[in-house]
């Protein structure tokens, strides 16, 4: 058997395209062929651009929908620059605060060290003094500043002093005393 040749298969496809032309000189299959092409996701062919009622317009839509999302992304680049900087501003805030802080904490550190020494100072001055005298005086002071003090004397110059002091004042700096710890957990 023989097989056809090239010019034979060109020459009947031709002949098939005018077949085609006559029977549907509208270009209806055409036509269809290209919607089916488009609504699949296919390129439309020239002839179906050609259909388009204003392939001008469509040009121009497009190229104004490009100049809006040039424009948000512009927008969207600036905002983020600001963001950025605003982020540094708060970051260079954040340090700021973190060294004032620091500072802060340092400050507070030295006043309670100067304010222990001066306590402890006045501590050992009233352990020194009379218990006579030493009582008078603290009962005469706020409770609880009293007792204070007391707490943090010797045990024996504190039971010197409570033993000068009214039994009143005495019974006050002693619950106070006592109380301090009472609500520290023990686990």
């Amino acid at each position: 058997m023989n097989r056809p040749g090239a010019l034979t298969i060109v020459g009947l496809c031709f002949a098939a395209s005018a077949g085609l032309r006559l029977a549907d000189p509208d270009g209806a299959i055409a036509k269809e062929a290209a919607h089916l092409a488009s609504e699949h996701g296919a390129p439309q062919t020239k002839a179906a651009a050609e259909d388009c009622p204003d392939p001008g317009g469509l040009l121009a839509a497009l190229r104004e929908r490009q100049a809006q999302l040039d424009a948000r992304e512009g927008a969207l680049a600036d905002r983020e620059k600001l963001l950025e900087a605003a982020r540094a501003e708060l970051d260079e805030q954040l340090a700021r605060v973190k060294a004032a802080e620091a500072s802060l904490a340092e400050t507070l550190a030295l006043a309670d060290k100067a304010a222990e020494k001066d306590i402890a100072r006045l501590v050992s001055v009233y352990e020194a003094m009379k218990p006579k005298n030493a009582a008078r005086v603290l009962e005469s002071m706020e409770v609880t500043f009293a007792a204070g003090l007391v707490a943090r004397m010797n045990k024996n110059a504190a039971a010197a002093i409570m033993a000068a002091m009214s039994p009143e004042k005495a019974y006050a700096i002693s619950v106070i005393v006592a109380g301090r710890n009472a609500n520290v957990p023990t686990e």
